[in-house]
């Protein structure tokens, strides 16, 4: 399913994660809803509040929660994922069951309120560089089992998604490139283990370690905790020597510092904090 430029994991992927997270929160029944309502033919109506300004993202999710526990809930968006909401703005109305509506609540609202805040911080650092070519991107710093919705957020923010895991592609780091005694060592042996269509990246965090990963014919070089002279001069060395290598920037990057670090032309800006420093947005569901 592909919302504007942002897509929804499918549901083979997505389903068995918010059945657990159910069988999590409902473990034997829910003894509140079912000894206050006997029937999930009792219908009832729900609005979902935002009770602070932000990205909304999620609310497919949120309705899956309710769908996956009866089908024939209806959920109606009000509001665009992606889209910017105002407090006390109604963002979505859920009609059917009340029963669902009440049990299916807080996991729902839950998720809703995590990637929202998710996607409301990466809004703010696609901001500060959105007139430039530099494009901001998320990193594998992510809530064990979150994954793949956490990541959905940051697209939703306006990010784009570094690798999902190790298989995506080679990323060889700081410790790689100890284990296996330098960049060059490093790189030949990956590429004669990988398949021909992964791509090579290689942290680096001196110049000499940039010549020596452009020697070795990186993909992508990952320009790490450089401060910003030293950034602009393998900027300037990678353009003069293969201009076909992406330049990745990562390390110390905040709202204060990343505008500086995309003036410096590098092609990608890496940062994991709008997943590690991201508030949720709240948000509330009251039954009408």
């Amino acid at each position: 399913m592909t919302l504007n430029n942002f897509v929804l994991p499918p549901s083979i992927l997505l389903n068995p994660l918010l059945q657990n997270w159910l069988q999590e929160d409902i473990g034997r029944g829910d003894r509140t809803t079912q000894s206050l309502i006997y029937t999930d033919e009792i219908a009832g109506e729900a609005e979902w509040i935002a009770k602070a300004p932000g990205v909304i993202a999620g609310l497919p999710v949120a309705f899956r929660v309710f769908e996956l526990l009866n089908p024939e809930i209806r959920c109606i968006s009000l509001i665009n994922e992606g889209e910017v909401c105002e407090k006390g703005q109604v963002i979505a109305k859920i009609t059917g069951s009340l029963a669902t509506l009440l049990t299916g609540e807080r996991v729902a609202l839950n998720l809703a309120m995590r990637l929202s805040g998710i996607a409301t911080l990466t809004r703010k650092y696609v901001d500060k560089i959105a007139d430039l070519p530099t494009q901001f991107v998320d990193t594998r710093k992510t809530t064990p089992g979150l994954r793949i919705l956490e990541k959905y957020a940051t697209q939703v923010g306006g990010a784009i998604n570094h690798r999902m895991g190790l298989d995506d592609a080679v990323m060889i780091k700081d410790n790689h490139i100890t284990a296996a005694g330098g960049i060059t060592e490093a790189i030949s042996r990956v590429r004669s283990r990988i398949p021909y269509t992964l791509s090579i990246e290689v942290e680096t965090e001196t110049i000499e370690q940039v010549q020596e990963a452009l020697k070795n014919h990186a993909d992508i070089i990952m320009l790490d905790n450089m401060p910003p002279d030293m950034m602009r001069e393998a900027v300037a060395l990678i353009r003069q020597q293969d201009n076909r290598v992406k330049i990745e920037a990562s390390g110390n990057v905040n709202l204060e510092t990343i505008r500086a670090v995309a003036e410096t032309g590098v092609n990608y800006i890496s940062s994991s904090a709008p997943v590690t420093q991201s508030s949720w947005l709240d948000l509330s569901m009251k039954i009408r």
